[in-house]
């Protein structure tokens, strides 16, 4: 879009012109002490809590005092498959069946469970791809992992890294690694969108070239789910996780989901951890009777479901799906758009944005660099009310979610960020 324009009136005539504006109201916005809202910039890390979250917990919580465990049968949504109530409509967010599609664990115990299926290193065929920034978390499961197959983890571990010189991925130099290491690698596993830069990977590509060279491809999605169109089946992935605390709204440590490609839906013979949730739902609860594995992604499941984190997250789908990821992403793109214009306007001696400019390769965040900057910047900004994400060693993440935030929102930010470098 080009035909941004300078001044708030073109932000307040954008928020009024927004299909979407009404969603912003069914959000509790944070405020300051002088009870003014903060301008918050980091539903990458932590999405604010839909008005709705707490009626949906409070229904759990009235059919757990009246009904003890009946409610597991008897609730007002039985708890017994309460979880089923999630698959639909987090598969379409996603871009998956919904047999590929289940909701579990957290991120990185969810990450772990995958490599069990997926991780099958041989003497000479074990290495791990990952990016080179990726978030530490990966990093520190595949390392792990690396090690409890007795394998060395810096010799075990290939980095993808950008160029001397750049940010940003190139796929051209994964190819290259594939080219030189492929009949050593066991597994790519790689961020859907980096958190560092945003930058949205090309899924497919990625996929393709792995298969050709016989390695597993999976991905870490907690910066696209709810973000960006992982489309997911398509890409053709073995597997992917990702957590619904960020663009998903889903509170504080939510549970986590997985998908698994439907190609392995019936492989029982894939190495595993299982649990009585994964176990044959019509002879579950015989308790005697051998395991009897679940086809596709519930196949996965160990335990019953945390209910009243499932609520959260149900309440937050709900509004996913009356929405549809294509409004969610159109809004998104012009928001974005919009902050890139008005840090435009700061020139290029003063910010560099290091998140790709082209929408196909980025979600609603953007990282900026602020020449001769440092962590007071940050701190400033903070003090103005404005809520961002400070990630060493300097670069601030920005992310306008299209379900609440403003283009007004957007407006302010930019002026307090002009303030603040014009009193340096």
């Amino acid at each position: 879009m080009s035909d941004y324009k300078l001044g708030v009136a073109y932000a307040l005539e954008q928020d009024q012109k927004d299909d979407l504006k009404a969603y912003r109201q069914q959000f509790h916005i944070p405020k300051d002490a002088a009870g003014n809202n903060w301008i918050y910039m980091t539903g990458n890390s932590l999405g604010l809590q839909p008005k709705s979250t707490k009626s949906y917990i409070n229904e759990e919580l009235e059919d757990w005092a009246n009904l003890g465990v009946e409610g597991h049968t008897q609730g007002k949504t039985p708890w017994l498959s309460y979880h089923e109530l999630l698959t639909d409509k987090m598969a379409q967010i996603v871009g998956a069946k919904s047999q590929e599609v289940i909701v579990m664990n957290t991120l990185t115990a969810n990450l772990h469970f995958m490599m069990v299926s997926f991780y099958k290193p041989s003497k000479t065929r074990f290495k791990i791809v990952i990016e080179s920034d990726a978030f530490p978390s990966d990093k520190y499961a595949v390392q792990s992992q690396l090690r409890h197959h007795g394998f060395d983890d810096n010799e075990g571990l290939v980095l993808w890294k950008s160029r001397r010189g750049e940010v940003l991925l190139r796929h051209e130099d994964l190819e290259t690694i594939l080219e030189e290491q492929g009949d050593e690698i066991a597994l790519i596993l790689i961020g859907g969108v980096n958190y560092y830069t945003g930058q949205f990977l090309d899924l497919k590509r990625i996929t393709q070239l792995g298969h050709k060279y016989n390695c597993v491809v999976g991905f870490d999605c907690a910066h696209g789910a709810g973000n960006v169109a992982l489309n997911l089946h398509d890409s053709g992935a073995d597997f992917a996780v990702w957590c619904t605390y960020k663009y998903l709204n889903a509170g504080p440590g939510s549970l986590g989901g997985c998908f698994v490609h439907e190609r392995h839906a019936h492989k029982k013979d894939l190495n595993r951890f299982t649990g009585w949730w994964s176990h044959n739902k019509q002879t579950r609860f015989n308790m005697r009777d051998e395991f009897d594995q679940l086809p596709g992604a519930e196949g996965w499941q160990l335990s019953n479901p945390p209910i009243l984190s499932m609520a959260a997250i149900k309440a937050s789908l709900d509004m996913f799906h009356e929405v549809g990821m294509s409004k969610l992403i159109t809004k998104s793109n012009k928001l974005t758009g919009y902050l890139e214009f008005l840090l435009k306007q700061l020139g290029e001696n003063t910010i560099r944005i290091i998140t790709p400019y082209n929408t196909n390769e980025r979600g609603c965040q953007l990282s900026i660099q602020v020449k001769n900057a440092n962590k007071a910047l940050h701190d400033k900004l903070t003090n103005e009310g404005v809520i961002s994400d400070w990630r060493a060693p300097d670069v601030i993440r920005c992310a306008p979610v299209p379900l609440y935030n403003s283009f007004t929102d957007v407006y302010h930010l930019v002026e307090k960020l002009k303030s603040i470098l014009n009193e340096q």
